[in-house]
């Protein structure tokens, strides 16, 4: 890391391996080049995850799935707060909706993700895109609603204070970490973080809950000394020269890992596998777009729900994986292995069979 700015990303040297398999279930061909990204490990002590990625070369393509016959409505729920979800208003506007001969409204939830999965596996919604760590508890719980793709990695931060000394996972021990509720998702994910380094989670630190936009202010007070959080906020508050990024979900053995998910209502998928193939293929359609044009991306998404300027927004896009849709195989393991992770932390039932776990709310709609 360059001792000039802190805050600056450190850039790999090298790229770590994708599989063939994982290539060809995205349709792209032999020759596509995609910007991967090499992360710092986060058991390093001090060490500083990188920020900031490269975006996809346009050559990527997924490959055509036959989709409805009759233009079809379908109604999707989705957080117009959250920047991470820039491929909903994206596939909308730039028109991968109409092209996959869908006509997609919105119903907006704000920051609420439990509501928004309800109102999938109700049937008030046909699909969403969440976080995966919000939504794999209900589903083992049983709702009704079915993972068809990965969407993105990125947009979670472990944020610790430099007048306090946190800016380790280990000078977390004993400390107060700020959370914005006891089961969001950050909570979820860095709580494993913790516990794959040695803290427990539960009785070594003491997460203390604030409203989301008092989670940097209680760590600048002294109340707490680190926050989680997602971005935007997260982004942002980084940037602040008494706070330091910790860690992201792109950190280590997570840089492939996805967070943001398509969940799609099972009864749709049911009775209109096509239709749930065409959402699905726009939204990662529209992904690639955020990923190669993060600034044409912001333009949209300032329609719909904006907080902090275009260019930090661009930034924000950057320094996720828009580029990367785990599919089949790939995504089905992601879920058993974030679901042998929540049971680490006694948010599973340790009774679960994560695999049997991930073939049930896993569904292939692309081949």
């Amino acid at each position: 890391m360059s001792s000039a700015d802190p805050h600056q990303p450190v850039r790999p040297s090298s790229a770590p391996a994708i599989s063939r398999r994982h290539l060809l279930a995205l349709g792209v061909g032999a020759g596509a080049a995609l910007p991967l990204g090499a992360i710092a490990a986060l058991a390093v002590p001090g060490g500083r995850p990188p920020l900031d990625f490269p975006i996809c070369d346009s050559s990527l393509k997924l490959a055509a799935v036959e989709g409805p016959a009759q233009r079809t409505a379908l109604t999707v729920a989705w957080n117009p707060t959250a920047i991470c979800t820039a491929a909903a208003p994206v596939a909308k506007e730039a028109g991968f909706f109409e092209k996959n001969n869908l006509d997609v409204s919105f119903v907006s939830f704000g920051s609420s993700t439990e509501q928004l999965l309800e109102s999938i596996a109700t049937g008030k919604a046909d699909a969403g895109l969440g976080m995966a760590l919000r939504w794999l508890k209900p589903l083992e719980q049983g709702f009704d609603v079915k993972i068809t793709a990965g969407i993105h990695g990125g947009c979670m931060r472990l944020i610790g204070s430099q007048q306090a000394g946190t800016t380790t996972l280990q000078s977390l021990k004993g400390k107060v970490i700020a959370v914005s509720d006891q089961a969001s998702p950050d909570k979820n994910f860095f709580s494993i973080v913790l516990a794959k380094n040695g803290i427990d989670p539960i009785n070594d630190v003491e997460w203390r809950q604030y409203p989301l936009d008092l989670l940097a202010l209680a760590v600048q007070k002294g109340e707490a000394q680190a926050l989680t959080a997602g971005d935007p906020l997260a982004f942002l508050w980084r940037r602040d020269p008494g706070l330091v990024e910790i860690a992201n979900n792109l950190s280590g053995e997570y840089a492939h890992r996805t967070c943001c998910v398509i969940g799609i209502r099972g009864s749709l998928l049911r009775s209109n596998k096509p239709a749930a193939a065409a959402l699905t293929r726009a939204f990662l359609e529209a992904g690639n777009f955020v990923a190669e044009k993060p600034d044409e991306a912001v333009k949209i998404y300032a329609k719909y729900g904006m907080k902090g300027s275009p260019e930090d927004l661009a930034a924000m896009l950057k320094s996720h994986t828009h580029h990367d849709h785990p599919l089949g195989a790939d995504l089905k393991g992601q879920i058993a292995d974030y679901a042998k992770e929540l049971k680490t932390v006694n948010v599973f039932k340790p009774s679960t069979d994560t695999a049997k776990f991930a073939d049930r709310v896993y569904a292939d709609v692309l081949s």
